[in-house]
């Protein structure tokens, strides 16, 4: 497929629309759109190439814009220099839009407003600026060279802070919903600034901030942290630059071409050049000491206008040496969506790659429509997906092997974001977001939005702790380097254990946010549940395979964090705003520290077990002890609290068309909830069919008395700390044990569960004697969780208050269920004491041991 440059400029059918333009009459035109992390006119992506325009100096008449013809001149010669686009900071008159959309330029249009000042607090203040903006946006609504509408430009971070971030975003998403309104086809963003980065505005259509950074890795960071921040949105840098009165000319030029070329190279949707011109007029004044334009008061070019041009004409990227890639499709009946996927991988736009399918034993007429293009087939038996993502390996020829779905169509420049990661950075893995398609159907967004959906999981803002299966990519040599993937994952689960096997090595995996793919949502309720069943399985089989990554209960810890459009919502968030000293940190931030106990527990699948723990309490008020309906009000603060948390998780959908009746947003919302009280349970059911269940035993035979011992190792040689503890970890593994390591603040150092209720800890200590000789001290003890001591006491207060009441039958059968619960703490102690004995047994390199209670 070769490779070529995509069209940034305004479509050509605006080139016909001049003559009404000037008659007054407005040609339809298509208008711009945001589709995933890009704004788009009709079917072309609009790569946002623009300068910033003004503000001016009034003239006699009040005007704030140049006159009509020194505009055309300006906007003839940005258009030469390839600009496609227009920042201004206060309303447009309506002939310089249309003498933007006369040369093909699209035109960001500010609605300024005094946001410098306390502007809350006087009511006739909003209400008059309110009106403002109504009247603003009505002479501009519609016009073809509209892109965007900007409803405010960085707010100060003291008035922010005079305020509180929650109460100017409501004033923000009341100016929004005005401007929508009026303008109900436009876009609406508002420009932020990293002081005031905190602010959380999750209606706009779009990100945009104003970033000035003089260093390269610092600017290409910040991007990285704000593309996490804007999410499934565009992100759009709405000022860069640099002064040239201070630092130059030419360092002027030479800082923006990296300005510009990281900024698109980042997955930017856009930037905006500050400014066109030095001009610059603001609170009543010209601003005469500095000079961040690139033109000159007089409009002469400085270097940095070639700079401009020159990065400008290679969007998004200039011409390289890229990789090889080969697209692998496994695909198992999926003659319902895999045509999108062929006919979106035909048109990307990436010169070195090929395209091989995996039929994995379809019965349907999947084959017959992966004949119709020009890919390689290759049909094996039904082996399940690993094996098939392995097959795709063996055939590729790329350097490169990129993984897609066949329900999953990508971006043109799906694979040169890819590409662009793995050439600039020692990845061995590079994934990217996973998007729905805003054409799916109703039950489709509401998946979209429930929780179970394929999520990326970032330890930093550039690095990867599970890139999923629609969209992911490895350097080939890195596969075959551990075997490529684990055949016994046949239809989840691969994406989890590749990346976790490849982090083993000491590899790392990246994340591209440009890197978009379509991936299209389960389409019934049905197919979500088994969908969810299926991901419980997988989960079962990784627990078995890597059971440091679970904790007791079963349930998976990950080490970064999730992104995605159906992140669970716990009931409080404890969000805290670094505002530095005095409000004066220059980057300020929300900081989300790690949640408590009680979130966690609530976001889990098991929490839907205690709930049916105290609801079987309860009932039982009813057949075994009266009193026990005191349990109820217990049980029913449980099902609240889960309510809760999913209304307020629900509440966090957003869909692309947003309903218009009040009955469709309620549907839609309703369903959205639904979604997220079934799908723990699918998830249990899938987990407990294939053995992970909480109580779960670990078949362990030996027993030893859980009572505290001391073992002392002499060694005549020295050996590191870490590397005694990492044999007895090895040790306590290779017998197919569970072990945690202890982590930065714990007072131990390993802990071997022998269930859910007991468990046996290790804590090392080592005397350094003279010739390298080592005393290896290690202290274990047993252990009761918090769960298994709350439990036994309830049983037991229990019991006492049945035999205060004489009723005895209730004596009898609480009184044996806190005996069991005795009983099991001190078997699965025992458990673990004899696996953690043991362990330190076969650790003797050439030592002598002896264990002493």
């Amino acid at each position: 497929m070769r490779f070529e440059k995509v069209t940034n400029s305004i479509p050509a059918q605006l080139a016909t629309t001049r003559d009404s333009i000037s008659s007054g009459v407005a040609a339809p035109i298509a208008r711009p759109q945001v589709r995933g992390k890009f704004i788009f006119v009709g079917n072309e992506k609009l790569y946002i190439r623009g300068v910033t325009y003004g503000t001016f100096h009034p003239d006699a008449a009040g005007n704030f814009y140049p006159s009509p013809e020194i505009t055309s001149r300006d906007f003839a010669a940005m258009v030469a220099n390839e600009i496609n686009a227009v920042r201004t900071y206060t309303v447009p008159p309506r002939w310089l839009l249309d003498l933007a959309a006369e040369y093909g330029l699209w035109v960001m249009v500010g609605l300024p407003w005094e946001q410098h000042i306390a502007f809350l607090d006087d009511r006739k203040r909003v209400r008059s600026l309110e009106q403002r903006i109504r009247a603003s946006v009505r002479s501009c609504a519609g016009h073809p060279a509209l892109l965007c509408y900007a409803i405010g430009n960085e707010i100060p971070a003291g008035i922010v802070r005079w305020y509180g971030r929650h109460r100017v975003e409501r004033f923000l998403a009341r100016l929004y919903r005005i401007t929508k309104r009026e303008d109900p086809d436009s876009l609406v963003t508002y420009v932020n600034y990293p002081t005031t980065e905190y602010l959380q505005l999750r209606f706009v259509d779009f990100v945009c901030f104003n970033v000035y950074l003089e260093q390269q890795n610092r600017l290409a960071a910040y991007i990285a942290r704000l593309q996490n921040l804007a999410g499934d949105r565009p992100l759009v840098l709405a000022e860069l630059g640099l002064d040239s009165r201070r630092n130059g000319k030419q360092k002027q030029a030479e800082i923006l071409d990296w300005q510009l070329r990281t900024t698109f190279a980042s997955g930017c949707a856009g930037t905006f050049v500050f400014a066109w011109t030095d001009e610059w007029y603001r609170g009543g004044y010209d601003i005469d000491d500095w000079d961040f334009g690139i033109t000159d008061r007089q409009r002469r070019p400085k270097p940095a206008l070639n700079t401009a041009r020159q990065a400008f004409a290679q969007v998004p990227f200039p011409a390289l040496s890229f990789p090889t890639i080969s697209v692998v499709v496994c695909s198992y009946n999926g003659s319902h969506t895999i045509r999108d996927t062929l006919a979106g991988l035909a048109q990307l736009e990436y010169p070195y790659c090929e395209t091989i399918v995996v039929d994995d034993g379809s019965t349907d007429n999947t084959a017959a429509i992966v004949s119709e293009y020009d890919v390689r087939l290759i049909r094996t038996p039904q082996s399940g997906l690993s094996h098939a993502r392995n097959v795709g390996m063996q055939a590729a020829t790329g350097e490169i092997v990129a993984y897609i779905d066949d329900d999953a169509y990508p971006d043109p420049h799906w694979l040169t974001y890819l590409a662009i990661t793995f050439m600039e950075t020692s990845h061995v893995g590079v994934g990217g977001p996973n998007l729905p398609p805003p054409e799916d159907g109703m039950v489709a967004q509401c998946v979209a939005n429930a929780p179970g959906g394929p999520s990326h999981v970032l330890l930093s803002d550039r690095e990867a702790e599970h890139i999923p299966g629609c969209n992911m990519a490895f350097r080939k040599s890195c596969l075959e380097a551990i075997a490529g993937f684990d055949p016994q994952f046949r239809t989840a689960g691969d994406d989890v254990d590749i990346c976790w096997r490849l982090q083993e090595q000491g590899w790392t995996i990246g994340f591209s946010p440009a890197a978009v793919v379509w991936h299209h949502r389960r389409n019934s309720v049905w197919r979500y549940w088994k969908q969810q069943q299926g991901y419980g399985k997988a989960e079962a089989l990784l627990e078995q395979k890597w059971t440091d990554k679970y904790n007791i209960l079963g349930h998976l810890t990950w080490s970064g964090r999730i992104y995605g459009p159906s992140v669970m919502y716990g009931l409080s968030v404890q969000e805290r705003v670094f505002y530095g000293t005095w409000g004066s940190a220059l980057f300020q931030s929300i900081y989300q520290p790690m949640p408590g106990t009680l979130r966690t527990l609530l976001l889990m699948p098991e929490w839907y077990l205690v709930v049916m723990v105290l609801v079987g309490l309860s009932l039982l008020g009813g057949v075994l002890w009266t009193p026990m309906w005191l349990i109820s009000p217990l049980a029913l603060v449980a099902i609240a609290a889960t309510l809760i948390q999913v209304g307020r998780s629900a509440a966090q959908a957003k869909f692309p068309n947003q309903p218009k009746s009040h009955f469709d947003r309620w549907r839609r919302y309703s369903l959205t909830a639904v979604l997220y009280l079934l799908q723990p349970l699918a998830r249990l059911k899938g987990r407990f069919r294939y053995g992970l269940q909480p109580w779960r035993w670990y078949g362990m035979s030996n027993l030893a008395l859980p009572l505290a011992r001391v073992a002392t190792l002499w060694s005549a040689s020295w050996h590191a700390p870490q590397s005694w503890l990492t044999s007895i970890e090895t040790a306590i593994q290779s017998a197919g044990h569970r072990v945690q390591r202890g982590g930065n603040f714990d007072p131990w150092d390993l802990e071997v569960p022998g269930g859910l209720f007991g468990s046996n800890r290790l804590l090392m200590a080592i005397e350094e004697h003279g010739g390298g000789q080592q005393l290896v001290r290690l202290r274990t003890w047993s252990r009761w969780s918090k769960l298994g001591w709350m439990l036994f006491f309830l049983f037991v207060g229990l019991t006492v208050a049945a035999w205060i009441d004489s009723a005895w039958s209730a004596v009898a059968k609480l009184g044996a269920i806190a005996l069991l619960l005795l009983l099991r703490s001190l078997y699965e102690s025992a458990v673990a004491s004899a696996v953690v004995l043991q362990a330190i047994e076969r650790v003797k390199p050439d030592s002598d041991s002896q264990l002493r209670a």
